[in-house]
């Protein structure tokens, strides 16, 4: 008899609100949870836990004959082209099939429709006929647009939707996307371990952190503000497209705690063996606003003394107050 030796909260605590025709970029390390929460949302994973609110009708734990109507209203791109479309199937068949689960249209108009899409997303109709491993790695990602676009969502979790894309074409489908969100108004929840192609979308960014926000803020603020020490290091990471100028490169020390075994207290504070860590056990680390529209980790082994003083004032007289 199999038997249970322990659990993975690939995400825990995490609160975010997309608003419509907004980009929110959520960012971190892999394995930090991000391609598991934009999964749970579009309900492609059943959350254990927690509310998931689209529209303010919660989805978290609706059965399958009630969600499927509401799946026209969010769908996925996913990071390699090549592994989310059929071989097997026409590009027409990608396209269409998302029509003929959903009842719409005759096949007349269905056809119209799987042409027009392909043109919308820079596609010659002539590749209807043909078959996904024929296209190259950028047009299979089209296909794959061309499909999320069928049912007309409202939000679309583009899910690494270029780092598995030869950099030539990552800025010409980051711009299709941005073209499309501007003529469809679409949400997208766009996620990726690259903070640089995140600055490109963005409205605002998320950071993530072994299974939880750790700061959030406009994408301006996010890059010209950082303060949490996680999202510093991932700052100084980017490259910089002046070789006359040269960023200080923040190393990490250590290495990510196990989300099997996660630490009692601060993960990052643990990760760097930080003076305060012992501080951070049983205290609440969740998101404080420190500025207007930015939130960070309530976590003194992240955050500038200054930022941590301010926080601890605002909880002093809040106790104070009530």
């Amino acid at each position: 008899m199999l038997r249970a030796t322990g659990a993975v909260r690939a995400v825990d605590g995490v609160s975010l609100e997309i608003a419509p025709g907004e980009t929110l970029g959520l960012v971190g390390e892999s394995g930090c949870g991000k391609s598991t929460l934009g999964k749970a949302i579009v309900r492609l994973i059943k959350p254990t836990a927690g509310r998931i609110l689209f529209e303010d009708q919660d989805i978290s734990h609706v059965s399958q004959r009630a969600l499927r109507p509401l799946r026209r209203n969010f769908q996925m791109i996913f990071q390699d082209p090549a592994e989310s479309l059929d071989p097997r199937m026409s590009v027409r068949a990608i396209v269409e099939e998302p029509f003929i689960i959903h009842g719409l249209g005759n096949r007349a108009e269905r056809i119209q429709w799987v042409d027009d899409l392909l043109d919308r997303v820079g596609l010659p109709s002539s590749s209807a006929e043909r078959y996904s491993f024929e296209f190259s790695g950028g047009q299979r990602q089209r296909i794959g647009i061309a499909r999320a676009l069928a049912l007309k969502p409202k939000l679309i979790v583009c899910d690494e939707p270029v780092s598995a894309l030869d950099v030539s074409v990552q800025s010409q489908i980051l711009n299709l996307l941005v073209e499309l969100q501007r003529d469809f108004g679409l949400s997208y929840l766009f996620i990726a371990h690259d903070l640089s192609v995140v600055k490109h979308v963005s409205d605002r960014v998320a950071v993530m952190y072994l299974g939880k926000v750790v700061e959030v803020a406009s994408a301006e603020s996010i890059y010209r503000d950082p303060r949490h020490a996680y999202t510093k290091a991932l700052l100084s990471a980017i490259p910089s497209h002046d070789p006359m100028v040269r960023r200080e490169r923040i190393l990490l020390e250590g290495d990510v705690p196990s989300p099997i075994d996660p630490p009692e207290g601060s993960a990052f504070g643990h990760r760097i063996n930080h003076p305060r860590y012992a501080e951070t056990i049983g205290l609440d680390l969740g998101l404080r606003e420190i500025a207007a529209g930015h939130q960070v980790a309530a976590d003194p082994c992240c955050i500038s003394d200054e930022d941590w003083g301010k926080i601890r004032q605002e909880e002093f007289q809040g106790e104070g107050d009530s």
